[in-house]
């Protein structure tokens, strides 16, 4: 699905005059949205080892939570993306947002019920109404302002989502985890629903600004024919295909990193330290990814972005290599450096799969985003392995998916088009 900018000079798209108050005003709206996609994501790094304690979960079991909320990607994608074009973006980001709300809802009868299939759906259910959202409200964040700022105005927002990665393992530690050491198996049991209340009013406070107070302009979502007027289809293009493999070992590497932290860090020859004592931790993981963007972004001026990429998946490689192989603080710092490391790879990825695509692009863009569902289905094989060998052991799958990265930032990433 292609999205386009209606001709500014034939409608108000382009805020200007007096309607750049109203405009930016949208801006900062959206922005929230962002903030709250990485808040949501990260967050179920806190739900994972709070559902293996309270349920007895294997790792492979646990890990059914990263396989619900990314399977969303992959299901919901194609049907969101039809809807939006059926009623408009306006009110798929209403639609969205009230879809994530009922989705927070749902843990209050999860947890009450304290029944694991319950957990999931919610979770897919909330994963559901975030992909609406992101189908919904990306096109409008290189609108609503200068054109020439469009860059900026999506690092902005990109930055949010950082910083909503980066608050949620504070906010889980502290409001969820507290409850697996200080509190019985009941109160551990209602441990999520205040959390998720709060969330849930969240989302619905926003559903009714963008319902009854923010006014977005007008895109034309016109579909060019993208093969018949570029003359190859996005899958001839062989360094596309390769990324969007790229996309899948990442987003399912980063994934599993995140989700198996805490349960690393309590292991007694690494930190020992409690649930929640180790979510702070995962702050400094995902904080280490925020500030990473900002530094990748300024070393991009003087390096090549596949040097770079290259760069720092070897930098991961020898840091998952050090976590495998050492005990203690060692291994403890080598796995929280990882996502200082992690932070160019998903853009730099992105970018270069979709260089000289020309009118492929769209589609090329709709394959990589598709490409997201490997956060359902790495964090499995690591949670396999965990269940199988250690913990500590199991981080040999992600490393195995950051050696392919380096190989696409290598070579992988060279244009190349297959004659069909």
């Amino acid at each position: 699905m292609a999205f386009s900018i209606e001709n500014p000079e034939s409608n108000a798209s382009i805020p200007t005059g007096e309607n750049a108050g109203q405009y930016r005003s949208a801006l900062i709206v959206l922005t929230s949205l962002f903030f709250m996609w990485g808040f949501i994501t990260a967050l179920n790094d806190i739900l994972i080892p709070y559902l293996k304690s309270l349920f007895s979960l294997s790792y492979l079991q646990a890990m059914a939570v990263n396989f619900c909320f990314f399977s969303a990607y992959a299901i919901v994608s194609y049907p969101a993306g039809k809807f939006v074009k059926k009623v408009g973006f306006h009110k798929g980001i209403v639609a969205g947002l009230s879809i994530a709300a009922f989705g927070c809802l749902l843990f209050v009868p999860a947890a009450h019920f304290k029944v694991y299939a319950l957990f999931l759906a919610a979770l897919f259910v909330l994963a559901s109404g975030i992909t609406l959202l992101q189908v919904s409200a990306n096109p409008f964040v290189t609108i609503l302002g200068e054109p020439e700022k469009a860059a900026m105005r999506l690092n902005l927002t990109q930055a949010f989502n950082s910083l909503g990665t980066t608050v949620a393992p504070i906010f889980g530690g502290v409001l969820i985890l507290s409850y697996l050491s200080s509190a019985d198996n009941s109160d551990a049991g209602s441990a999520v629903q205040l959390p998720y209340l709060l969330l849930a009013a969240t989302f619905f406070v926003l559903t009714l600004l963008f319902w009854k107070v923010i006014k977005l302009p007008q895109i034309n979502t016109e579909e060019p024919n993208t093969e018949s007027q570029s003359g190859a289809s996005a899958w001839q293009h062989k360094h596309l295909v390769l990324g969007a493999i790229g996309i899948f070992v990442y987003v399912g590497a980063e994934v599993s990193v995140g989700s198996f932290l805490i349960n690393f860090l309590g292991e007694s020859h690494i930190a020992g330290i409690t649930e929640h004592q180790a979510a702070k931790y995962v702050s400094i993981f995902w904080g280490g990814a925020m500030v990473g963007r900002f530094v990748g972004a300024a070393l991009m001026t003087k390096i090549a972005a596949n040097k770079l990429l290259v760069l720092n998946s070897f930098c991961v490689f020898a840091l998952l290599l050090v976590t495998i192989l050492a005990e203690g603080q060692l291994a403890m710092w080598a796995i929280l450096s990882v996502g200082f490391f992690n932070s160019i790879m998903f853009p730099t990825i992105f970018s270069l799969a979709l260089n000289r695509l020309g009118l492929a692009t769209s589609q090329g863009s709709g394959i990589l985003c598709l490409a997201i569902v490997g956060g359902a289905f790495i964090p499995l094989l690591q949670g396999a392995a965990a269940d199988i060998y250690n913990v500590q052991f199991a981080f040999i799958v992600p490393l195995v998916c950051y050696l392919y990265i380096g190989f696409y930032g290598f070579t992988g990433y060279k244009y190349k088009l297959n004659k069909a």
